[in-house]
């Protein structure tokens, strides 16, 4: 039989195609931005004694001196050691990464006078799943004419620096060094924390 009717028929909207997938996702972009922690760091006198549990600050010797203990304790005997410049670019005084390296000692100096530079140090763990907290971690500056050795295992980041646009440091370290033992942790990405560096011991100018 057939049936007849003068009804019009009904459009039904897919709500599920309809759901604004765009729009939901960019308030957690905005979250996620508006979360991220910063944490200060003021920077520790640079001292023999305060950067012990990290490494060794190295100065000006006169000619001839023999070696001791104040001479820079090397560990370079785990690959071909590799002795260069670096040229890196100006990235603040801020930083959300840090870095160990467990097979070498390594050393880092500014050549570009008469600017002062900044590393955060943190004492070895010997794991990625061990990365240092922020109490845990200091900040030095070093001088023009300084160097600083760190301890293998030493956590660290930098060279930091604000000015000028661009600084030359050497680097001594193993030729595979930033290709088989750079074990890094990334705080913004795991943590959503960065931190800023604040001297308040440099002097006015």
């Amino acid at each position: 039989m057939l049936t007849c009717t003068n009804r019009a028929p009904v459009h039904r909207l897919d709500t599920r195609r309809s759901r604004p997938v765009l729009a939901s996702a960019q308030p957690n972009v905005d979250r996620n931005t508006a979360q991220l922690k910063q944490i200060t760091l003021k920077v520790t006198p640079l001292t023999p004694e305060n950067i012990k549990p990290f490494g060794q600050i190295i100065s000006t010797s006169d000619d001839g001196k023999l070696f001791d203990q104040e001479d820079a304790q090397l560990v370079l005997n785990q690959g071909t050691p590799r002795f260069y410049i670096m040229r890196l670019p100006a990235r603040g005084l801020r930083f959300h990464r840090i870095t160990y390296h467990g097979k070498v000692t390594q050393c880092l100096g500014g050549l570009t006078p008469p600017h002062p530079w900044y590393m955060a140090l943190a004492t070895p763990t010997g794991s990625l799943e061990r990365y240092p907290r922020s109490e845990d971690i200091r900040v030095f500056r070093i001088p023009f004419g300084s160097f600083i050795k760190m301890e293998v295992g030493t956590w660290h980041a930098g060279p930091l620096f604000a000015e000028p646009g661009a600084m030359d440091f050497y680097n001594l370290e193993l030729s595979d060094t930033n290709v088989i033992d750079h074990n890094t942790h990334d705080y913004r990405r795991d943590n959503n924390t960065e931190f800023i560096v604040v001297d308040d011991l440099m002097p006015d100018t």
